[in-house]
C-alpha cells in the first residue's frame, strides 16, 4: 500500500521496517573503523574477549586507508555454523582495489550480536 500520489509506502499498525541483518550492520562498522571514519572505541560495546585487540591493532595499521574514494562494503556473505553465532565475509571496495574481511559474530544472553573475532588479508596480530 503506498500513501496516495506519492508513491511511498504506508505503514499501518504491526507493520515495522525491515532491519538490517547483523552481518550488515558489523561489516559497515568494521570498515568505518580500519578505514580511520571512526575511532576503534566505537566498537569497544559491539566486541567481545581478544575480538577488540585484534581490531584495535588492525585499525592502527590502518589498512583500509585511501586517498580519494572511500572503502564501501561490496558484497556480504556467511555460514551459520550453530544458533547464536555466524561467520561471515565481506568484500571491501576502494575504487579499482577490492580487499577481503572476515569476522565472526555471537549473539549473547541478551540477545545482541557482538564481535568475537575479525580478520582482513595481510599480517595478524602476534598471540602472546
Amino acid at each position: 500500500m503506498t500513501a496516495p500520489g506519492s508513491g511511498a509506502p504506508v505503514r499501518g499498525p504491526g507493520r515495522t521496517a525491515p532491519q538490517p541483518r547483523p552481518t550488515d550492520l558489523f561489516a559497515e562498522r568494521l570498515v568505518a573503523v580500519l578505514s580511520g571514519r571512526r575511532p576503534v572505541h566505537c566498537m569497544l560495546r559491539h566486541t567481545v574477549g581478544r575480538a577488540y585487540d585484534e581490531l584495535a591493532w588492525l585499525a592502527e595499521r590502518g589498512p583500509l586507508r585511501t586517498r580519494g574514494t572511500q572503502p564501501v562494503v561490496r558484497d556480504i556473505g556467511y555460514y551459520v555454523p550453530r544458533r547464536g553465532a555466524i561467520e561471515a565475509f565481506a568484500r571491501i571496495g576502494a575504487g579499482d582495489q577490492l580487499r577481503a574481511m572476515a569476522f565472526r559474530l555471537e549473539q549473547g544472553p541478551d540477545l545482541r550480536w557482538r564481535c568475537t573475532a575479525v580478520e582482513l588479508g595481510g599480517p595478524r596480530m602476534p598471540h602472546d
